[in-house]
């Protein structure tokens, strides 16, 4: 006999029932069966995920994967048909390409025209559909599909979460037309959650002969980038370089792959190393070095591990490949590590020679570190070199940072598991602001901080950001390393015209984004804490008071730091 449950009632108890603690979404007129499923859901005290309405479709996508980076749960997120499907996509495939499980459910514009219940009633009801509204994510979600029976709500769910949670993870998008949405659901219960596909184990074929190719090399070398995503591949990757001596290079990390002060932690460039190397293993990274800057010897072999050690998503990739182990990163290094003490013994004269020398590099790095921070702290402008050694002396071990691009961590040293994240390699601007919140919402009482240059500051939309952080009490600290320009587009301008035209005007040409607004101003209009800081001696005690107001008075605070770069 049929309720008056409708399918939104079942979407958010299968929401709740795969462990969906929260539903960001950005309303519209196709949202009335889900308010009204909230609605029912509090006075009937049936268990829903929490609702926070995001004023701006990219914040709430942002917020999702910062939940995800630090809770490590999948997120759900809702937005307004298509126009609200476009404004997803920058953060989308910032998700996409660093494999976030977000379920992205979008309303679709009523199918009818007249009669049924939720049919079309407002005039946007005809612009606003579409031909194929999927076609706008299909190339960045592992799966998707709309919503064709009321009964078919919590299956819906259950397949998208079985999807999205397969490994390599990713997100799904689901859409909802109004009419059947709203539509009555015969009474029942949402299916249980479905086992996920374990990850793929390694070959131990490929680990033995791994192995092998590692006790032979005299000079091997680890590049890692989003290894890091687990502390079991922190602690895995830390113990395989310290017991057989192999040197690791971060490059564009994205999560921390090593804790900072490791001896055998080389730094951020794969130069010189890579060119001196007779093995190269490439531990979660899409792009290990720059080819026409820098490459191993014709001769080297190159490895890559990780869930998808081809990066089969990226139409084309052609570094070269002689061994991929394709499994959950921290069983292939504890399979490593396995195999490698079953053939050589961590003190071995040969590793024990390698990781003196390699210790020894390490330190006469960090030593150079050291001297070029300090003497940045003497100029007379500020620059991300001194911004990132104050950031790194003044925040707890504990703290989770947010980086878009701007902070160097050479001088800003991460000891510990899950206190750093880096923007997506697909580089969708607008993004750390908007995780900060998400981590913030995940991280309780912990230190959160979003590092941005002001260009992505603006991207972050951060009206809503802050209105936000004031609504849900998420205060952050926003450091945005304010050099009135898109520094990436003058960089690779010059890289190339140099010698050019455009060199006249040192590259600003399309980059220039002075006058730079008082931003500091943006977050008090939300009861924040703004300062703008211009000094180098002024920005320890600057970031000091910023840290005061989020961790004392629960405020949110921005600097907006004046840089020269």
């Amino acid at each position: 006999m049929a309720t008056d449950a409708t399918a939104a009632d079942f979407l958010l108890r299968a929401l709740n029932a795969h462990g969906i603690e929260f539903f960001f979404c950005n309303p519209g007129t196709d949202f009335p069966p889900v308010v009204e499923a909230f609605a029912r859901a509090q006075k009937a005290g049936t268990p829903a995920p929490k609702p926070l309405v995001v004023p701006h479709e990219n914040t709430a996508v942002a917020m999702a994967h910062g939940v995800y980076l630090v809770s490590g749960r999948p997120q759900a997120v809702m937005v307004h048909v298509s126009v609200g499907t476009g404004n997803t996509l920058n953060a989308l495939i910032d998700a996409a390409r660093d494999h976030v499980p977000i379920l992205l459910l979008a309303g679709r514009t009523p199918i009818t025209e007249g009669g049924a219940h939720g049919a079309r009633s407002l005039h946007i009801h005809w612009a606003q559909e579409m031909f194929d509204q999927a076609s706008l994510v299909r190339e960045f979600v592992k799966w998707e599909y709309e919503l064709r029976t009321p009964e078919q709500a919590a299956d819906a769910v259950a397949r998208a979460m079985e999807l999205m949670l397969a490994s390599p993870r990713g997100p799904a998008y689901l859409t909802l037309p109004r009419e059947v949405l709203g539509g009555s659901v015969r009474s029942g219960a949402p299916p249980k959650p479905r086992a996920v596909p374990a990850a793929p184990r390694p070959d131990p074929a490929a680990i033995d002969e791994l192995a092998r190719m590692i006790e032979r090399a005299e000079r091997p070398l680890v590049i890692a980038g989003a290894s890091g995503k687990t502390a079991a591949a922190v602690t895995g990757l830390a113990a395989l370089a310290e017991r057989f001596a192999l040197p690791v290079v971060a490059m564009n990390p994205r999560y921390l792959c090593l804790p900072w002060s490791h001896p055998m932690h080389q730094g951020f460039q794969p130069a010189p190393l890579v060119a001196e190397s007779d093995l190269v293993i490439v531990a979660e990274n899409d792009v290990p070095w720059i080819p026409s800057r820098e490459h191993p010897p014709a001769d080297c072999p190159v490895v890559h591990l990780g869930a998808d050690p081809s990066f089969a998503r990226y139409p084309m990739r052609s570094y070269r490949n002689d061994l991929a182990i394709a499994a959950d990163l921290p069983v292939t290094l504890g399979a490593l590590d396995a195999a490698l003490g079953r053939l050589v013994s961590p003190e071995d004269a040969k590793i024990a020679a390698r990781r003196n020398r390699f210790a020894t590099r390490a330190r006469e790095i960090r030593r150079s570190w050291a001297e070029a921070g300090a003497k940045a702290g003497t100029f007379e402008v500020i620059t991300p070199e001194w911004l990132s050694r104050c950031l790194g002396e003044a925040l707890p071990a504990d703290a989770i940072v947010f980086n878009e691009y701007p902070l160097l961590l050479e001088h800003c040293p991460r000891e510990l598991p899950g206190c750093y994240f880096g923007l997506s390699p697909a580089g969708g601007l607008g993004w750390s602001t908007g995780a900060a919140l998400g981590g913030k919402l995940a991280a309780g009482d912990k230190l959160v901080v979003a590092t941005v240059g002001d260009g992505a500051y603006v991207f972050a939309n951060p009206t809503a950001c802050h209105w936000t952080a004031a609504k849900y009490g998420l205060p952050i600290l926003t450091v945005v390393f304010n050099n009135e320009r898109y520094g990436a587009v003058r960089r690779a301008t010059l890289s190339m015209y140099g010698q050019g035209a455009a060199a006249e005007e040192d590259g600003r040409l399309l980059s220039d984004l002075s006058p730079s607004p008082a931003y500091e101003k943006v977050i008090e209009a939300s009861g924040g804490h703004g300062e703008r800081v211009e000094q180098p001696a002024e920005l320890p005690a600057a970031i000091e008071r910023a840290i005061r107001a989020v961790t004392r008075d629960r405020r949110d605070a921005l600097l907006n730091v004046i840089c020269r770069y």
